[in-house]
This record gives structure tokens, sequence and C-alpha cells, in this order.
């Protein structure tokens, strides 16, 4: 597995959670587990993949912009989840940012896997691809393992 196999594991957890995050038939308890899911998912994907994926990528210069905007929308994201932790679960306020932040999440996955992915692949050497795709994975899972225990 390369690099880009394994973030789309993860970026396919994001889409499921965010469509089911939006969906019309839903109930509130369900909504809110959905929630609790996908932030944990975002934070520990965010993370893992800023420090195994993005960091080598600021050596090359092709690459250092891209980086930090895909970081600075982890950001934005992280900050449309501390917004709707401000508000009462299921209410009017609350879906219209959950639909906000579903939105941002794919946008984010469509231009890393349609854009960003595509300038990294001819940056990386094969070996740096699989190579990195194990460091991710293992940081990612202990991401996860520490959310469950929190």
């Amino acid at each position: 597995m390369n690099i880009f196999e394994a973030l789309r594991v993860s970026h396919d957890t994001q889409r499921e959670l965010a469509a089911r995050l939006t969906a019309a038939q839903v109930s509130a308890e369900e909504r809110e587990r959905v929630f609790g899911d996908l932030k944990r998912e975002l934070l520990a994907h965010e993370t893992a993949e800023e420090r195994c994926f993005y960091v080598p990528l600021f050596e090359h210069d092709a690459t250092v912009d891209a980086s930090r905007h895909a970081i600075a929308e982890h950001h934005e994201m992280d900050e449309m989840v501390e917004d709707m932790e401000k508000l009462q679960a299921g209410g009017a306020a609350w879906m219209e940012h959950a639909k906000k932040l579903a939105h941002k999440v794919n946008h984010h996955l469509e231009e890393e896997e349609r854009k960003f992915f595509q300038q990294a692949g001819k940056v990386l050497t094969e070996r740096q691809k699989t190579d990195l795709a194990r460091v991710y994975e293992a940081e990612f899972l202990t991401l996860r393992a520490g959310e469950h225990a929190a």
C-alpha cells in the first residue's frame, strides 16, 4: 500500500460520516454519535497526515504551497467542529454548521485527491510512498486508540 491508498481509507470514512451527519432521516441521537465519530476521525487523520505526509513534502518546492493550503483547511475544519460543539446539537444553527462542515470536508478531500496527490506523486519516490504509508497508518492507529481511551 502506498501513502495515497492509505490516506484514502480515512477519506472514505470521512465522506461516509459527513453524508450521515447531514442525512435527512437520522435521529438526533444518531446525528450526535456520527458527529463524535467524524470529529475523532478528522482529528486522528489530520494529525497523522500532517506529521507523516505534509512535513516530508515541505522539503520540495513544488509541494510547499499545497501543503500549507491543506494544513490551513485542516485548521478551518477544526474551528468548524469547535463552533458546532458550542451549539445545541441537532438545532437549526447546528444543522447549518453541520452542512457547512460536510461541504468543507468533501471539498478538502476532493482537492487533495485530484490535485495534491498528483503533485506529491511527482516528488516522492516509490520507496517513500510505501514508507510514508506505513508510518502514517501506525500514527493514525495510535491517535485513534488514544482518542477512544480519552
